[in-house]
């Protein structure tokens, strides 16, 4: 028709369009096995559209960095509330900060990063075994979970692992690459997440095991991200732009790139690596049980309810979100593209 598409053309290219992803899910080589096979032009699938790349051009970027907490002194009475004030103006402020002498060592941090790139390096037919989009396997690989619902396809690899369940991870469902450093990294850091709950329940005037009692701690899943170099790095994007749908994101990068990005008050800011620190992200389920994410996401039964923390709400901080089924939330969280996803907005009462 003049002036506009004809539905036989769009629903032709959204044919070819799904062709070509499920043709790309099948050889089950990932966006890696795209670099390897000496690609010099990326396929359509991952390359975004122009109003999105003219819309990236008018970006404002600032160099102001996001909050740094220092830990080191977190057993110390007074110490302890400077931290948590620290940690609830930049939860409320940015949502994101970094944490300093947490606790888990270096070695374990190096490892867990070792890991992964091993994994990733390796032969195709080994990391083959662990394909998969069925969400309810512990262990799978895939390149981007929503890889058949999102505007655009995301150039990386992801090798999910989740501690979520009834019975304790089989060690060897694990790739024998990174089994020891994913073991290692995740009893740390699960300790380490309660001592972050424990904090930010201190900031809301709680005692402190009460967002932990909530099991907002009782599961969490690693999520370990590979971004190969892209050819045209220009057209493609990593990860788009989204909010974490958990309680807590306990964010590890590697210490050579500076990826991560944070939109503060409609600027971009770049979140640079400091050797040693862990990014933290305030997810959207802890912001929805205050306003009234390795990804805390609580227990994996699907049946528990979580809603606004009745102790902190008052005339004057109001029920902003709706309770919400665990299961339920999983489910639409899956069901959309990363792009789309707006959790809360599914919520607001």
């Amino acid at each position: 028709m003049a002036g506009g598409i004809d539905a036989s053309d769009y629903e032709h290219q959204v044919f070819d369009r799904m062709q070509m992803l499920k043709a790309f899910d099948e050889t089950k080589a990932g966006v890696k096995g795209l670099t390897d096979s000496g690609l010099l032009e990326i396929p359509a699938t991952f390359v975004r559209p122009p109003d999105e790349l003219a819309e990236e051009s008018t970006y404002k970027r600032t160099q102001i960095q996001v909050p740094v907490i220092d830990l080191s002194e977190i057993d110390d009475a007074d110490m302890r509330k400077k931290i948590v004030e620290e940690a609830r103006i930049a939860s409320e402020t940015w949502g994101f900060f970094q944490v300093v002498n947490h606790g888990i060592p270096q070695t374990v941090l190096d490892g867990m990063i070792d890991g992964i790139r091993d994994f990733n390096d390796q032969n195709i037919e080994e990391k083959k075994k662990y394909y998969s989009r069925d969400n309810t396997r512990r262990v799978r690989f895939n390149s981007s979970y929503d890889l058949f619902t999102s505007a655009t396809a995301s150039w990386r690899d992801s090798l999910t692992i989740s501690f979520s369940g009834p019975d304790p991870m089989d060690e060897d469902e694990l790739p024998p690459s990174c089994r020891e450093s994913s073991l290692e990294y995740s009893k740390h850091v699960e300790k380490f997440g309660n001592t972050l709950l424990g904090i930010l329940s201190e900031a809301m005037g709680l005692k402190s095991d009460h967002l932990e009692k909530m099991e907002c701690s009782k599961g969490h899943r690693l999520g370990a991200h590979y971004y190969p170099p892209c050819p045209k790095p220009e057209l493609a994007i990593g990860t788009t732009k989204h909010s974490d749908p958990g309680f807590l994101t306990i964010l590890l990068q590697n210490q050579i790139n500076t990826c991560l990005q944070v939109l503060y008050q409609g600027r971009w800011v770049d979140i640079h690596p400091i050797p040693g620190a862990l990014v933290i992200n305030i997810g959207d389920l802890l912001q929805n049980i205050i306003s009234v994410v390795c990804f805390f996401s609580g227990p994996a039964n699907g049946s528990t309810i979580y809603g606004p923390i009745k102790e902190i709400l008052s005339e004057e901080n109001p029920q902003k979100y709706r309770d919400v089924v665990l299961g339920e939330y999983v489910t639409k969280f899956l069901s959309t593209g990363l792009d789309n996803y707006r959790a809360l907005d599914y919520y607001k009462v």
